[in-house]
Parts: structure tokens; sequence; C-alpha cells
């Protein structure tokens, strides 16, 4: 490691980024600040549009990119990975349909890290998994792929703590945990990450995984109770925001809120330590029963549209529904694991035709099948589902019809003033 220190202090060391997604493109560029860089992904395409300085995600501006521009380059050629002093891996770890680990991306970057891979390197996983999964499943693929043995080069655990569209906690505003394959590794790379964020050393890397894992667990959890409460005091005719407004005064009351839960985070990475809990012949049940709650919020969403359908007279075959907003989560264009298709499929069993579709951060004509089109006329009910900032154009009470229903499933508009002009409301 003596070799690595002296890269360090030189200014010298190279850092490669596998994966140049949400997580791996930012922390590129904010290496790049200090570091020569090398951005590596296997889709040609963004490649080229990272060349052009174009982030198609919006996470990193032109002039981001023109900051740090000396410093940093984009590839997709597989053998500039051996140039690397530091090899960060950042690809994604999603679930299969069956709710198990999917490590297909996750094997097959530890595979072409392997075959690129010098001896003294450091090779650092950035991706959410369970604990265990950097020393068991990915070091052997190293190893194998390398033909070289750990302690001619080196693993390392570093987990993103990064929220798409989030400025307010970008990467060098949050925490960063590290922990290597011994108590050397650990200091370099807390040396390395520290040029950029604060830096939190952890014992071992099991622990850094593990940590990670329970974050978004503990959200899901947390947001899963406040769900089943929302439903509770629906079903009682009470309004739950000014229940969770009224709870909210006491000191340590921990305020949430209800909501559907999407994206590529808080709906995965319970399943992940779920399976190594089952494992381990222990029924995670809190986890699961979290993950249940939140899974079947679009379906309730969905049965509460009909029958306020059918209680304002409307026929079911005739209404128009417009959504507004299909990316998972606020001002991202971002579909994957968007409870919004869910929230579609349901309307559409019950017999809903009529459904139309507006997400103006998404560039494509078709979204689930639906036509992406901004909304010309009026329509019965509205479902504001995601709150992007570009919807504040938009006058909810010019495209609803008369006595129309708007869904608010985030609580944004004053249910007092839709009631008043003769809408009808329900928010979650």
């Amino acid at each position: 490691m003596s070799h690595l220190k002296s890269l360090i202090k030189l200014k010298k060391i190279k850092v490669i980024i596998v994966g140049m997604g949400y997580v791996g493109l930012p922390l590129a560029i904010k290496f790049a600040e200090h570091f020569n860089v090398i951005g590596f992904d296997i889709n040609n395409k963004r490649i080229t549009d990272l060349k052009k300085k174009y982030d198609s995600n919006s996470e990193v501006s032109k002039e981001s990119f023109g900051k740090v521009q000396k410093n940093i380059k984009f590839t997709d050629k597989k053998e500039k990975i051996r140039e690397g002093d530091i090899i960060i891996i950042s690809v994604p770890t999603p679930i299969t349909k069956s709710k198990k680990p999917d490590l297909f991306y996750l094997e097959s970057a530890s595979k072409i890290v392997g075959n690129n891979l010098k001896k003294t390197s450091t090779v650092v996983y950035e991706s959410t998994t369970y604990p265990g999964c950097t020393e068991e499943f990915c070091l052997p693929i190293l190893e194998k792929e390398s033909g070289l043995k750990l302690g001619e080069f080196f693993i390392a655990y570093s987990p993103e703590r990064i929220n798409p569209s989030d400025k307010k906690h970008s990467i060098d505003q949050v925490c960063k945990i590290v922990a290597g394959c011994n108590s050397q590794v650990t200091e370099r790379l807390a040396e390395i990450y520290g040029t950029i964020t604060k830096v939190y050393k952890a014992s071992s890397i099991k622990i850094a995984e593990s940590a990670k894992v329970i974050e978004n667990i503990q959200r899901d959890i947390n947001i899963a109770l406040f769900n089943e409460l929302a439903i509770l005091f629906d079903k009682m005719n009470i309004d739950s925001k000014e229940v969770f407004d009224a709870a909210a005064t006491k000191w340590n009351f921990l305020k949430f809120y209800p909501g559907l839960v999407g994206g590529h985070c808080i709906p995965v990475d319970p399943y992940y330590l779920a399976q190594k809990s089952l494992e381990k012949d222990y029924i995670p049940e809190l986890i699961l029963a979290g993950r249940k709650v939140n899974e079947c919020l679009d379906n309730y969403i969905a049965q509460k549209i009909i029958k306020l359908s059918i209680k304002s007279e409307k026929s079911l075959y005739k209404i128009k529904v417009l959504i507004l907003g299909a990316a998972y989560k606020e001002n991202v264009s971002d579909l994957r694991n968007s409870k919004i298709e869910n929230l579609i499929a349901e309307l559409k069993n019950f017999g809903l035709e009529n459904i139309y579709l507006y997400d103006p951060l998404l560039k494509t004509k078709k979204i689930f099948n639906i036509k992406n089109k901004k909304p010309f006329e009026k329509y019965d009910i509205i479902v504001y589902a995601v709150n992007h900032k570009k919807f504040n154009e938009i006058n909810i009470f010019n495209i609803l019809n008369e006595k129309g229903i708007l869904i608010d499933i985030n609580r944004l508009f004053n249910k007092k003033e839709f009631e008043r002009k003769g809408f009808i409301y329900w928010g979650l």
C-alpha cells in the first residue's frame, strides 16, 4: 500500500468508475476535481452522450462537465480499466420477478474488472447488497478472472448515498462509509474519499454492507406504517393528514408521509437482507410485512377511485382519467419500479379504458403504452401522482370537469378549496 500512498501524495492516482448511472457519474465528476478519472460504461450511447457533456439523467450540468474536463475521460473500452489504481464498481442491484436478489450486473462488472485488473489495485464496490456479498460473491470472481489473489490486489466497500434530483444531499454533503479488506486499505480509502466529503470508517466490509441495506429498510417500514395508518383512518372517515399534523406536535414523534414507494432502492433493498435472513433460517417478519403493505397501496388507491366514481354516478366506461406523473419520485425522469404502472394496470382491471398520462420530464412519446401528452382538455378524474415542479404550470381547476374528482396522493392541495368549488377531493 506504500505505492498507493505515494500516488495519493503526488495526486497521480487514477480512479476508474465502472457504471455511469445516477450514482457513478456524479461520483466520477466529483473525484475528477482531485484525481485523473476514467468513467467506464458498456453502453456506447451513454458514453457518446457523456463525451458531449450531456447527461440524460439531468444529474450533472454541462458547466460541471466543463470544470473537470481536463481530468476526466469516458470510455466503453474494457482494457482502460487496467490503468486504474482505484476501481469503483457502481452498478444496479435489482430484484427478480420472484423478489430475489439479482446479481447479474454485479457479476458482469466483476468479471470485466477481473479481466482487466493489475496488481496493487483496489476494487471498491458501491452497489447496495446483502452482508457478505463483496467477500463471498464478488471476490472469488475477481480472483478467478484476474488470476490474482487477495493481497496482490485489494477489495473494499463504500455504499452509495445518492438521492437523485436532491441537490441538498449531494456527494460532498453526505458522509461516506468506507471499509477495506484490512485496516490499511480502509485508511487509504478514507484519504481518497476524504478529498470529496466526510468519511466514516467501518470496522469491516460486512458492517458497511449491513449499514447500507438497513438505511432503506428503515424508511420502507416507517412509510409502511404511515400507509397502513392512512388506510385505516380513511376507512374510519378520519383525515389522516390532520392526525399526523397533530401527532407531530410531540417532540419525539417521527413524522413520515404515506405514499407510493417506488425506485431502485427502498422497494428493492429489503429483499436483499430478507433473502440472507431466510438463508439463516430466520423469517424477517417486520421487513416483509412492510414490503407487503407498500406493495398493495396502488390497489387500495385504485379501489378508492372506483368507489368515488360510482358514488358520483360516473360511468366507468366513459370517464376520462388523467394521471399526472409517471416517474417513481418527483423531479426525476426515472421509471424504475414506478408504482404508477401498477396503478394504471389496477384501473384497467376495474374496467377504466380512457386513461391519459403526462410526465414532462420523460421525453418518450409513450409511457406504459399510453401517450405521454400534455393535457389540453377536461377530465373527470385527475390523479396527481408525482409532484414535479413543472406541474406548477398546470391549473388543475381548468382541466377538471364539473363535479370532477381530484386524487391527491401526496396531499399537496387544499381540500376545502376544492370542495368549495364543487369538486370531490380525496387524499391519502
